[in-house]
């Protein structure tokens, strides 16, 4: 190939790029998933159609995928998060793990018999099969109305079974290789990389979460390159130790992905973009990769092997993984039938031609003709299907934010978007029993396709998506107020019955001063422990609190204590002279007294 100059390199990287998109939306129009147009355009111009690239290199090609990989299995994470996915968590690795050994198993027996493998052949191939492509699930479940508890677990089965599918591809290669390698030496790889792969995905999760809540970075631009060097910490440290790269990864875009981090949507959203550049480096470098003239020789026994794979191993594995969960048979069909092959497979099927396995290339012609079938159709027929199943709604499975939000530098502030699932503590509280400190308010509530403006009473429903506002001083209590929506306890404790003492007095006021505390958020007010914050001031620093005695405290630039009856009598007359702020925050001081009926 003659060498190019930067300006050519350029030139084509670009055009690439933009056919990627023209597929894109031609594939869009004609409802074939794209990454079929993607393979297809690398077929085109490589050596094999046109000439256009001269590429044959199996081990290039596994490293781009390997690296494409592992960005959209973080963004997978990313977008998703732990508490979207903890309630299908079960499921979910259930068909990560059963499902893929089942699929590998069934699939490997029928590669045997078809092609007249050995054994350990056979199975290598239907490990090579196992796997589902987690650029393909999320692509049809982006565009999908299924039910988002099966979304949920498809999306997590997506990131989770990745990494056992290569495991047992290392496993039988080492096996076919190296004599004296043995079930006992695969189970050890397994449970060694996976182990590893957790560790290092949780830790590097929860130091980068950390890391988030407390760097003040100089621009919002600047938290992308944060979350991908995260990505690239658990990845390359994971493998390094002989660890699960790609489990590492998606638990480290899991930790992210739940946690109220700054600039949230803006790092959500740089992520999608990498994701599907990564998708289409990947799918055209494979696309180079596939000769046409060699498909001869393989297309009828492959063909019958994708649909052995699709119609028989997979849903057989779904209905086993699924068993003892709580799905019906028409649920249980369609997580069968979502299982996409995609980029993942012929990424897989690039490590026995580069260990030098006898036949490798042929098993890379195969796994072609078994990625396109399941893709062209299992991706076109899966929305109808689950439609007349009846497990779709009329609301898409991964509901997207209403607006792109994040670092709101100018004003000090932070937006970010917290989902309600169900089995949270906070869902059916009101939106008044959430906590919030003085600086943070609920902006809006989107409930399905409803943005709800958010009151007091409201009531929280599962699948509400929160969206708050806080200053950058309460970003630090952010997180703990959010584990406790999630674990509880919600709302303030059982506040005791009225009792005085003889020797306080009934009610006082007097000018606050520094030596009675923080007005905006005091723990004891003239002795007497704070229960519950009934009322935040919002023009000054202040509040209307409970006491542990069954009185009530006003703070501000002007505090009182006293019975219901005493405090209300001090708020109306003052108001006479007040200005008009601080009239408001009087009158909401009465109206919440007489609200105020503590069980």
């Amino acid at each position: 190939m003659t060498s190019l100059h930067d300006g050519q390199l350029i030139l084509i990287a670009s055009a690439m790029l933009a056919a990627g998109l023209l597929a894109s939306l031609v594939a869009g129009r004609v409802r074939v998933p794209s990454l079929v147009l993607f393979l297809g355009v690398g077929m085109l111009i490589g050596s094999d159609v046109l000439g256009l690239i001269e590429f044959d290199d199996a081990e290039l090609a596994r490293t781009v995928g390997v690296v494409a990989l592992a960005l959209i299995l973080f963004e997978g994470g990313l977008a998703a998060g732990f508490p979207e996915i903890r309630p299908t968590l079960g499921p979910a690795v259930s068909l990560a793990t059963v499902g893929t050994l089942i699929t590998a198993g069934v699939s490997g027996l029928a590669a045997t018999w078809l092609f007249d493998l050995t054994l350990l052949e056979g199975l290598l191939l239907g490990a090579i099969l196992s796997s589902t492509d987690g650029a393909a699930v999320f692509a049809i479940l982006r565009g999908s109305t299924l039910r988002r508890r099966l979304a949920r677990t498809l999306e997590g089965e997506s990131g989770f079974n990745d990494p056992v599918a290569v495991l047992l591809v290392v496993g039988f290669i080492e096996w076919i290789q190296e004599p004296g390698y043995g079930l006992g030496d695969m189970v050890l790889l397994m449970v060694e990389e996976i182990g590893i792969g957790l560790v290092i995905g949780l830790g590097i999760g929860w130091l980068s979460v950390q890391a988030f809540k407390r760097a003040q970075l100089a621009t919002g631009g600047l938290y992308p390159v944060a979350s991908l060097a995260t990505a690239g910490l658990a990845f390359g440290l994971a493998d390094t130790l002989h660890g699960s790269g790609f489990l590492a990864v998606y638990l480290a875009g899991l930790a992210l992905g739940g946690a109220p981090i700054p600039a949230k949507r803006t790092v959500v959203a740089f992520h999608e973009g990498i994701s599907w550049v990564a998708q289409l480096a990947m799918f055209f470098t494979l696309g180079l990769l596939v000769f046409p003239s060699q498909l001869d020789d393989v297309w009828l026994e492959g063909t019958v092997l994708a649909l052995v794979v699709v119609a028989i191993a997979r849903p057989l594995a779904a209905f086993a993984a699924t068993a003892y969960f709580p799905f019906t048979n028409g649920e249980r069909v369609v997580l069968g039938w979502a299982g996409l092959r995609g980029a993942v497979p012929l990424v897989l099927a690039t490590f026995p031609v580069i260990e030098g396995v006898e036949g490798s290339r042929e098993f890379f012609n195969i796994v072609f003709f078994a990625v396109l079938l399941s893709t062209v159709l299992q991706g076109t027929t899966f929305e109808g299907l689950a439609r007349r199943l009846g497990v779709t709604t009329t609301e898409p499975a991964l509901p997207r934010p209403i607006t792109d939000v994040g670092t709101i530098r100018r004003m000090g502030a932070e937006v970010v978007d917290i989902g309600l699932v169900e089995g949270d503590a906070v869902v059916g509280a009101r939106v008044r029993d959430l906590g919030l400190p003085r600086d943070a308010v609920v902006n809006v509530i989107v409930r399905g396709d409803l943005a709800i403006p958010p009151r007091g009473s409201t009531r929280l429903h599962a699948g509400d998506q929160l969206y708050l506002l806080f200053s950058e001083e309460a970003s630090r209590h952010i997180p703990d107020l959010v584990e406790r929506w999630h674990k509880g306890p919600i709302g303030p404790a059982p506040r005791p019955q009225r009792k005085h003492s003889g020797r306080m007095p009934i009610f006082s006021s007097w000018p606050w001063s520094e030596e009675d505390g923080d007005a905006a958020r005091p723990v004891a007010v003239r002795g007497r422990q704070v229960v519950e914050q009934l009322r935040i001031r919002r023009d000054a620093d202040g509040g209307l609190w409970a006491l542990d005695d069954g009185r009530y405290a006003v703070t501000g630039p002007v505090a009182a204590l006293g019975g219901r009856n005493e405090l209300s009598a001090w708020a109306r007359r003052r108001m006479s002279g007040a200005s008009s702020d601080e009239r408001a925050w009087l009158q909401t001081v009465v109206g919440a007294l007489a609200a105020d009926t503590p069980e």
